[in-house]
């Protein structure tokens, strides 16, 4: 484990996406609630707030977070593809001495996984990609968005 006690507290903030094709009647069955094991969506949310609560005792040698806010969205695609595509984003906020990227990145992809989960029985076909940070700041490296390299 990385020795972090040199370093200064700083406000961090890390997100993170992803997202999850599904067929368009496995799309509509989420956003009418209609799942039957219930609301996939806000199961989803609670499920990747928690992973990332606990990502500490699921990726070695990540160091314990006490989170200020964490939140799991999601953006769902309207179009008339064949597939439809669920975006989640997992934000991060603390204060503390090392980032919070691993930590959004295990939320979104446990929200993913819990979308997966719920819909299983009525789609196999389902998709799971393109699991990415996107944004982090905080710390000696500043601030960093995706395609922007060093904003600060």
């Amino acid at each position: 484990m990385a020795d972090i006690s040199p370093k200064t507290i700083t406000a961090r903030y890390a997100v993170a996406k992803g997202i999850i094709k599904v067929k368009q009647n496995t799309l509509e069955v989420i956003k009418t609630g209609t799942a039957q094991k219930g609301d996939v969506l806000g199961v989803a949310r609670i499920a990747g707030i928690m992973a990332a609560k606990k990502t500490p005792e699921l990726i070695p040698l990540c160091h314990p977070l006490h989170f200020e806010q964490c939140s799991v969205d999601f953006f769902i695609s309207e179009n008339t593809d064949p597939e439809g595509i669920i975006e989640a984003s997992c934000s991060i906020k603390l204060s503390g001495k090392t980032g919070a990227e691993m930590e959004a990145l295990t939320g979104v992809s446990a929200a993913l996984l819990t979308i997966y989960d719920m819909c299983k029985a009525i789609d196999r076909c389902m998709v799971i990609s393109n699991i990415r940070l996107e944004e982090k700041s905080g710390g000696k490296s500043g601030h960093w968005k995706r395609n922007f390299e060093q904003v600060e």
